[in-house]
């Protein structure tokens, strides 16, 4: 089996929230909405039959060295490229949804995709407080509570939502370094939107090396995170279609 790609330290902390949930849905066919260089398709698709798209060309190309080995496909493009047929177990989008302007639009149309008795998992940056430079750099409209991802989720028609908060208390030492990385990144506020979304999935990404010092490094972190559940920086939600 191909070895899976390195994770940045957030995407690991959120690695260890979101497999428990895999764990317990057990998909058999997955779809994943802008899968960015797939670092999380790959393990996703060594679990169950995988679809992932992504609209930003470079890293549609990295993600698909990456996922096709291990048996799943990768699509350049949206969503749109999707029949919107209830077929997947689990859809899922990371860090996609605060990229977007009609948030609750887009993840009604996600729910279109997603099979009778599956799921819908995103995660998000947390907490409309903590929005900031970093935030303003990658393209992010907004942050969210708990209840306000609950709520979008609820109102795409799913039930049974769950979020789980982590990222305490690394996730707070991140995010004012990536904060003091886009402050000095003069001028990158002019882009649009859509060329800060574009490139925010290649930034600060870690090479072979690195991410297995990460990945030692972050293992008791994750599971210091759980100790404190309200409080963190980043949050996964999931939503089951009855």
């Amino acid at each position: 089996m191909p070895s899976f790609p390195p994770l940045a330290v957030n995407a690991r902390l959120r690695w260890s929230v979101v497999k428990p949930y895999l764990d317990e849905l057990a998909p058999r066919r997955i779809l994943e909405i802008g899968c960015g260089q797939g670092g999380f398709g790959a393990r996703l698709a060594a679990r169950a039959e995988y679809l992932g798209v992504e609209p930003d060309a470079t890293s549609w190309e990295v993600a698909s060295s990456r996922i096709e080995p291990h048996g799943g496909r990768v699509l350049h493009g949206t969503s749109d490229l999707v029949a919107p047929d209830p077929t997947f177990d689990l859809v899922c989008a990371f860090e996609v949804i605060e990229h977007l302007e009609d948030d609750s639009a887009s993840v009604t149309d996600w729910a279109r995709r997603v099979r009778p008795g599956g799921a819908l998992m995103v995660s998000v940056p947390a907490f409309q407080e903590r929005f900031g430079s970093w935030d303003r750099h990658v393209g992010h409209y907004r942050r969210y509570s708990p209840g306000d991802l609950e709520a979008t989720l609820s109102k795409a028609g799913l039930s049974s939502v769950r979020t789980t908060v982590y990222g305490w208390p690394l996730g707070f030492l991140l995010e004012q370094v990536r904060n003091r990385v886009a402050d000095r990144r003069v001028g990158a506020e002019k882009a649009t939107m859509g060329d800060r979304t574009a490139q925010s999935g290649r930034l600060l990404q870690p090479k072979e090396l690195l991410g297995v010092g990460i990945e030692i490094g972050c293992a008791p972190f994750e599971a210091l995170q759980r100790t404190h559940p309200a409080s963190g920086t980043g949050a996964v939600a999931v939503g089951l279609k009855l």
